[in-house]
């Protein structure tokens, strides 16, 4: 299990200064972490397409920004990736909480569990698996996208981060 105040230190160190998103359980102790770290913005969003858009206005005025989201959210927001950050180059660090993952999770989940894998592929946004052993190596691989101006999403599976606080 990763701390969720240690993550949030690291990609502070990383550049990163203002974070959104729409909120889920399996990212409750990065977001309670974030509303309580100094030096950093987080500001909820109603909707994940909201959230992409905070992030291309936080990146305009100079500061790096990172979407928390469940999964389930890509859909909505796919249009604004693709349209919006990958055509003008704003680069977003996405934290996406992997719901549906091997099949267990609420029904609902099960589907987008299943795609969010080729969805990502398909729309051309590279993605990385989230684990408390590949961190490190996983955050320099997503600042080498954010350092070309292209978004990258980190999948956080059930359990990485601590609860809420």
């Amino acid at each position: 299990m990763l701390s969720s105040k240690s993550f949030i230190a690291e990609l502070q160190n990383n550049g990163f200064k203002f974070f959104t998103g729409v909120p889920c359980s399996l990212l409750s102790g990065l977001i309670s972490s974030l509303e309580d770290a100094p030096d950093v913005s987080y500001l909820p969003a109603v909707r994940e397409d909201a959230a992409v858009g905070l992030c291309a206005g936080a990146y305009m005025a100079g500061t790096l920004p990172v979407l928390l989201m469940q999964n389930s959210g890509l859909g909505y927001c796919l249009n604004a990736f693709t349209s919006l950050n990958l055509i003008y180059k704003i680069p977003t660090l996405v934290i996406m909480s992997w719901r549906g993952c091997g099949g267990k999770d609420a029904p609902e989940h099960i589907i987008m569990g299943e795609i969010n894998e080729d969805l990502l592929k398909t729309s051309g946004m590279d993605y990385a698996i989230l684990t408390e052993d590949n961190y490190a190596d996983v955050l320099k691989q997503a600042m080498k996208n954010i350092k070309a101006e292209l978004p990258f999403t980190l999948l956080v599976k059930k359990g990485l981060f601590d609860e809420r606080h």
